[in-house]
């Protein structure tokens, strides 16, 4: 491998994990701080599943091209990934809802707590 192409390679694994890395530690921040269940949900799922997908992107170039072949055991990680994430979001909210959990008035649209509440007075 050139000196030159190596050193392009290697910027652009630096850039994906370096990005990688923003991602997960933004969604692990918005684990911790945001306010409610609803809100903190989103962390996890969706900046956390970016960071790790752009850290397995990285993997799948490195060593793809320093052993000259094709690896695919990052992509099927990645693709299980982005399958699991949004079906265990929607049902860890789902659960969520069912089990009543609190939100914080700003998270409430105003339509949707006059029907749980009219939902609520008729249980």
């Amino acid at each position: 491998m050139e000196m030159i192409s190596a050193l392009w390679l290697e910027i652009l694994v630096a850039l994906l994990i370096m990005i990688g890395g923003i991602f997960m530690l933004v969604g692990s921040v918005a684990l911790v701080k945001l306010p409610d269940f609803f809100t903190r949900l989103h962390g996890p799922t969706k900046s956390t599943t970016l960071g790790i997908g752009a850290t397995l992107l990285a993997s799948v170039i490195w060593f793809s091209v320093v052993d000259g072949e094709l690896r695919v055991h990052e992509l099927v990680i990645s693709l299980f990934l982005f399958m699991t994430a949004p079906v265990s979001a929607y049902m860890l909210g789902k659960a969520a809802l069912h089990r009543r959990r609190p939100t914080i008035a700003s998270t409430q649209h105003p339509s949707v707590r006059e029907n749980a509440e009219h939902q609520r007075a008729n249980d």
